[in-house]
Formats: C-alpha cells, structure tokens, sequence
C-alpha cells in the first residue's frame, strides 16, 4: 500500500473516529442546557484562495456533528468596509450550512476586536462554551484584543484561534489571544485539510462535552489535536 493510501485510510479512521466519539456523549437536552458554540470567520479578501476548501471540510464537520444535539452554534464573519455579521444560534445542520454557503469573500481589513467583543456580549448574557475563529492576519492593535481575550478567560469563554498561513505577527497576537483566554492556538494550510477538520472536531466535543470529552477525544486522536489539549487549561 502506497503512503497516499495510508494516509487516506488513517484519515477516514480518524474521520469515523471522531463520529463514534461524539455519539457516545452524554445529551445534554434542548433548549437552554445545549452548549453553545460561536464559530468566527475572516471573509476578508486573502481568504478567498481557501473559502470554497474551507466551507467545505466545515460542511463535513457539522454534519458529522447531526447527532449531538446538545451544540447549538452561531456563525459570526467580517469582511468588506466594517461589515460585521452574526446569525442567532442555530441547532440544525442545515441552517448552518445555509448560512456559511451565503457567504462569500470581500476585501477589507481584520475585525477580530469585533468578534471577540461580541463574544464577551454574549457570554454574559447566556454561557458560550467555545469561540473558534479562523483567519490569516491581523491588522489592530494587539493591547484591546489582549484585553477582551482576558475577559472572556474571566468568563470562561475559551477562543480557539486557527491559524491559515505563516504570518508572524498574527500567530504572535493569535497565541496571545489564546493563552490569555483559556483556550488554544493551532496553524494550518491549504495543502493540510485533515488538520484543520481534525481540529474543528476536537472544539466541538469540547463544547458539548467538556475538558474531560476533549482529552478522551485526544488521547485518541491527531498529533495536532493533542498539542491544542495540552494548551487547555
């Protein structure tokens, strides 16, 4: 068997994984006991060579997520001239996957002060578990968005910050936001899909599941999964 073909055999395995896993969670029952999740996007206009691949492994996440049904998520994006857009918290895959197919890249500089001062709203108005935001760049000064990273550690609101590309300022202002959160940083490219959807599935059994869901997910999974536990505090 070639490497290529281990490497997709190892890649369903995790895939199929990942799906056993989060079936087996405790349900934590409708209404105001789901955990809720913001997942956060740069639609800006550098994004746009990866937007197609990365709606794509996202649409594969959250229909491998159709039986939770403890995870409600809200979609949050910026792009353009100050647009900043975030839906209510939706429960079914389809709304979701809707919802992200809308959205299309335009040029414009970074919000992430934006999405990190939403999430603090929020959170105080009803617990959000998790914050998962993936870009490129960043383009604001770093004290505000240190600052309202470490409100959200007061709230225990962790923020999961993806990194696309090899930017050295943003992965220096993206571990900042990270750390000072509670949560994790992690890189990933183009040619490394499996990294990223590897990722977006350990988020997601966090916030459905908790610390304790995460670690078993990772004990089990990616070497990438395992060094974003470790950073969990």
């Amino acid at each position: 068997m070639s490497d290529k073909e281990l490497r997709t055999k190892s890649d369903k395995q995790s895939i199929d994984q990942f799906i056993h896993q989060v079936r087996k969670l405790p349900q934590q029952g409708g209404g105001q006991d789901q955990g809720r999740l913001i997942f956060a996007l740069d639609a800006t206009a550098s994004r746009d060579a990866t937007w197609d691949q990365a709606c794509h492994l996202q649409s594969e996440l959250f229909l491998a997520t159709r039986d939770l049904g403890g995870l409600a998520i809200q979609l949050c994006y910026y792009r353009g001239f100050r647009e900043f857009k975030a839906t209510g918290f939706v429960t079914e895959t389809g709304q979701l996957l809707s919802l992200m197919n809308g959205v299309t890249c335009l040029g414009g500089r970074t919000q992430i002060s934006r999405v990190l001062a939403h999430a603090r709203e929020e959170t105080r108005a009803k617990a959000v578990k998790a914050v998962v935001f993936i870009g490129d760049c960043c383009e604001e000064p770093v004290d505000e968005l240190c600052h309202v990273a470490g409100e959200l550690g007061m709230l225990k609101t962790p923020v999961f910050m993806f990194h696309e590309g090899t930017d050295a300022h943003a992965k220096a202002v993206f571990q900042q936001v990270s750390k000072l959160s509670g949560g994790a940083y992690a890189p990933f490219d183009r040619n490394s899909p499996q990294v990223l959807k590897d990722l977006m599935a350990a988020v997601a059994v966090y916030a459905s599941g908790g610390t304790k869901a995460l670690q078993d997910y990772s004990s089990r999974s990616s070497a990438e999964v395992k060094r974003l536990t470790q950073q969990i505090r």
